[in-house]
């Protein structure tokens, strides 16, 4: 089972967990301002890579904290994580 370092809690299973998307994605300032297409970029088009990754969590079972984890989407280590 992958652990994963809560800054608050320390390790924990990662089924205490819920993935929250890539990392550093900022919401529109004004939505209704957006067309369509920039709309549909924000909420679908993510960078995806092989390698190293920000991405959001959640402690969904312990603190219930969202914080911001670094990992390596081919061998699946969290190399780091770090409070919002």
């Amino acid at each position: 089972m992958l652990l994963i370092p809560c800054p608050w809690c320390g390790p924990r299973p990662e089924n205490e967990f819920h993935y929250g998307g890539e990392a550093g994605i900022v919401r529109p300032v004004d939505p209704a301002a957006v067309d369509d297409a920039a709309w549909a970029a924000y909420l679908y088009h993510r960078t995806n890579p092989k390698g190293l990754h920000r991405e959001r969590w959640r402690h969904q079972f312990g603190c219930g904290r969202f914080f911001n984890a670094t990992r390596d989407t081919v061998t699946d280590q969290i190399t780091g994580t770090a409070k919002p």
